[in-house]
């Protein structure tokens, strides 16, 4: 949509993907509780796997069969494409198993939902969400290898998935917002705020574009709301957008800085926000065109063994359930819709099938 068109156009959402922080409350519909057979079907899998030789980043769905949990999470994926766009799945116990189990367990989950993507210019398929001791305020510095408060934004693959394996000793609680209720009170409060939203930002890319330049941004403006073929789909990461601009040679100001910062304060808002303190073995699976998710602050533990660490998978759906997006949307990496980070170091030159 132009953004000319975009008051023009004005039109409310309704369904189950505007909810509020009430609703996930009193329904836990969305929250999965594994159970001891469940647990059963998971180990034979594994098992399965080890004795194929099958491991990430090679491991496919067929290597690990799950008979009954498989078809429920294939089910999952449509749902949070149509549905509210989060699942909690709660009971995997993760100490019991070696690191590079728990990882073989979550790869083979992840490949029922569809394929993993590549998350940094390194080429790492599954993300480590831990302090590296950098800090937010650096040029580049990825937020998720800090300690420091992320705002509410989301990832630039269909599905983000990040499993506890520790938590911190303090703070690092999750927050998620469902966009379609943030768009709506854009609406009815601010909707001088759209064309801007629809006309969308240049976002920085961190020095993970195909030029490796440091100050490489998005080569098109990416909107924050997206209409196509009668769905809202939301892209809004508000630091990318700042220090994208910025890079850009046209920083924030005026309507279009109020703008983000509205969209921002909304997603923080206590009518909005759904707060979640993730626990060891939580798996979190949120579908980015329709939920933004932040995280507090923490303070973590000073033994090594025990310091926050969680796990993340980026996933783009199967080509025939996946939304479509406005190839202008979808293009959010520099390398084509629903394109990944480009990789510019030396990898095991596997790719994504």
């Amino acid at each position: 949509m132009a953004p000319d068109d975009a008051l023009d156009s004005l039109r409310l959402i309704d369904g189950p993907a505007v909810w509020h922080a009430a609703d996930l409350r009193a329904d836990e519909s969305w929250i999965w509780r594994l159970n001891a057979g469940d647990m059963t079907e998971i180990d034979a899998a594994l098992k399965s796997a080890q004795q194929n030789d099958a491991s990430m980043p090679t491991l496919h769905r067929e290597d690990f069969p799950l008979p009954t949990l498989g078809p429920r999470l294939a089910t999952a994926v449509r749902d949070l494409d149509t549905g509210r766009g989060c699942l909690l799945i709660k009971g995997l116990d993760v100490g019991r198993y070696q690191e590079n189990e728990v990882r073989d367990i979550y790869w083979g989950l992840g490949r029922y939902l569809g394929t993993p993507m590549i998350q940094n210019a390194a080429g790492a398929l599954i993300g480590n969400i831990r302090d590296s001791g950098r800090t937010i305020g650096e040029k580049n510095v990825r937020g998720y290898t800090t300690k420091n408060r992320m705002l509410p934004h989301c990832d630039p693959m269909d599905i983000v998935g990040l499993l506890c394996i520790h938590p911190a000793k303090t703070g690092g609680q999750s927050l998620i917002a469902s966009t379609c209720a943030i768009y709506n009170e854009v609406c009815r409060t601010h909707p001088e705020y759209l064309p801007t939203l629809f006309r969308g930002y240049h976002y920085d890319l961190r020095g993970e574009g195909p030029t490796g330049d440091p100050d490489e941004v998005t080569d098109n403006r990416v909107p924050v709301f997206s209409w196509w073929k009668d769905r809202m789909s939301c892209r809004f990461h508000g630091r990318s957008i700042r220090e994208g601009m910025k890079k850009a040679g046209q920083p924030l100001q005026g309507i279009d800085a109020d703008a983000v910062d509205y969209v921002e304060a909304l997603a923080a808002d206590d009518r909005f926000r759904f707060d979640m303190d993730l626990e060891p073995g939580d798996i979190q699976i949120l579908n980015n065109y329709a939920v933004l998710h932040a995280r507090d602050g923490f303070e973590d533990w000073p033994e090594q063994n025990k310091r926050r660490h969680l796990l993340r998978l980026w996933i783009n759906l199967d080509p025939s359930i996946a939304r479509p997006l406005d190839p202008v949307f979808a293009a959010k990496n520099n390398t084509g819709p629903r394109g990944a980070i480009h990789i510019q170091t030396e990898h095991s030159g596997w790719v994504p099938q």
